[in-house]
């Protein structure tokens, strides 16, 4: 099979919510469609001990819910799908936008009764300003809710989404008797056991069909007539080309929890989803189906598999195909790199892969030499674009808690730090540790990981910081009188860049307008 053949085959996709809207769940049900897993975990209950698949870490298990990206892949239909499943908390979005950068298409999960919630409109805007394909599930069809066009003129509006109904429920909460496909023309029943036999499954071609009114009775078929009728006249019929071009978003209902719904929508997007699509680099717009290997790093994490203290760089591979054992240009380090065990993944179990072609995720064993956004190639010097970095929003000094594991700790703070959740800086006055993270609860996954992956322990202390910026110069010598004269502010990163920690506002401005020197910048990467 040659390598047109393997991209057609491949659909590489995320999912995406506001916490507790069902993503996870839905990822579970999905998975089982495709053979993958043969239980789904409960994802909620903390005293069943098998967990979701796809929340493989410790604290996620505790907590229910998701804090790092996972990566599952299975076949369905004769394609190989590949989802990205991510954290929905917002003090884990920088891993979830580094992820959308290597999707192809995202499906959207919101909660019937809870509808458009603050994280999935960061989210969606993140899709949006990369015309990423995206279609809507509407989760929790077996509670009481909002009104069906109450959604989708909140999903319009708060999403700025054009949206197509491809599926419409038929009654809710108690009254939910199933959906009735528009995209198949079919009457799918319900059933709260989870198990959706053939029978539950009528092909409708016409709704005046008295059968109808046999299997949800008459009241609910009549309401059902009247709003697909009304769906035809007020929303544009499916359309492919814009569907791929982010200007159309078909809209699913179901309960994902019940089994319900799901595999219609993983029907329909096997049909309509887009296979592997280009990627821009600052040198040029790189093809999947070209014969040269390129891919991205987009994700690191540390102890995998806390045994073995692993560390893995996933790989989006872009172009080309990937093999094992080959040699490779680490294009940032400009040196050549072959990896003997490269993985791929269903959450935290790895199977060694001898190939892997465009819109696969690669796991490579990592010694320390990937950030995230590095690129590898044939020779080809590229930097791919759009991989986000953000400046931290929360700042405490880290405390070594127990002086006999001082080098577990290092180690620890080290490798986590490069999974780029949370950045380190050291303060060039007293040489003491402040992590910086977008989100409080990160703090608490950095303690527990320390803990229970290194066997290392930190308290933390407040300190008052308003923002870290990075710094340029042209004048050495008018730098060098800046920073020792701001020597209490001055810090360095984990890579010995200077970094200036601003006090308020008010005293950035300040500082900014005394020093015309020295530029001031919010992301290392300015």
């Amino acid at each position: 099979m040659g390598i047109l053949d393997e991209i057609k085959l491949r659909k590489t996709f995320g999912i995406i919510s506001h916490p507790d809207a069902g993503k996870t769940t839905l990822t579970e049900k999905l998975l089982l469609f495709g053979g993958a897993i043969q239980v789904a975990g409960a994802v909620k209950s903390n005293k069943i001990k098998r967990g979701a698949t796809s929340d493989f870490m410790d604290i996620e298990r505790q907590r229910g819910i998701s804090v790092a990206t996972s990566v599952m892949a299975f076949n369905y239909r004769g394609k190989k799908i590949n989802i990205l499943d991510t954290p929905g908390h917002k003090d884990f979005a920088e891993d979830t936008y580094r992820t959308l950068t290597a999707v192809d298409s995202a499906i959207v999960v919101i909660d019937v009764a809870k509808g458009v919630e603050e994280q999935t409109e960061n989210l969606v805007g993140v899709c949006k300003r990369r015309n990423t394909p995206m279609i809507v599930f509407i989760n929790k069809m077996d509670r009481e809710g909002k009104d069906g066009f109450d959604l989708l003129d909140e999903v319009e509006s708060k999403l700025d989404m054009s949206v197509c109904p491809l599926s419409w429920p038929v009654g809710m909460g108690q009254r939910f008797k199933g959906v009735y496909s528009l995209y198949e023309n079919k009457l799918i029943l319900f059933s709260a056991h989870g198990k959706q036999n053939e029978e539950d499954t009528l092909v409708i071609e016409d709704l005046s069909d008295p059968i109808l009114e046999e299997k949800v009775g008459q009241e609910l078929a009549d309401t059902l007539r009247e709003e697909v009728k009304m769906i035809k006249e007020i929303y544009p019929a499916f359309d492919q080309e814009m569907y791929e071009a982010g200007l159309l978003n078909p809209v699913f209902f179901g309960s994902a929890i019940n089994n319900f719904g799901v595999k219609e929508l993983l029907d329909c997007f096997v049909d309509i989803a887009p296979n592997p699509l280009p990627r821009e680099t600052e040198e040029r717009v790189v093809n999947p189906d070209e014969k040269k290997f390129t891919g991205f790093v987009f994700k690191i994490h540390a102890n995998m598999d806390p045994k073995h203290r692993d560390r893995i760089a996933f790989l989006r591979i872009t172009s080309g195909i990937f093999e094992r054992n080959t040699n490779y240009m680490h294009v940032r380090q400009q040196k050549k790199m072959k990896f003997s065990s490269p993985t791929a993944f269903m959450a935290e179990k790895k199977s060694i892969i001898d190939e892997a072609f465009p819109g696969d995720i690669v796991g490579l064993y990592d010694s320390g030499n990937f950030k995230i956004g590095d690129a590898l190639t044939e020779g080809e010097t590229l930097n791919f674009k759009g991989i986000p970095s953000f400046s931290p929003e929360q700042f405490r000094y880290v405390n070594n808690a127990n002086p006999m594991k001082s080098k577990q700790l290092q180690k620890g703070i080290d490798q986590l730090m490069d999974e780029g959740v949370a950045q380190l800086f050291t303060k060039e006055e007293s040489a003491r540790k402040i992590i910086g993270t977008v989100g409080a609860l990160q703090f608490d996954v950095i303690q527990y990981r320390l803990e229970h992956e290194y066997g290392a322990s930190c308290s933390y202390e407040p300190i008052n910081i308003y923002k870290a910026l990075w710094l340029s110069w042209e004048d050495d010598a008018a730098f060098a009188a800046f920073r020792k004269r701001r020597r209490s502010n001055m810090a360095v990163d984990k890579e010995g860049n200077p970094v200036f920690l601003a006090e308020s506002k008010w005293s950035l401005n300040t500082v900014i307008e005394s020093h015309p020197e020295v530029k001031f910048h919010d992301s290392s990467e300015y």
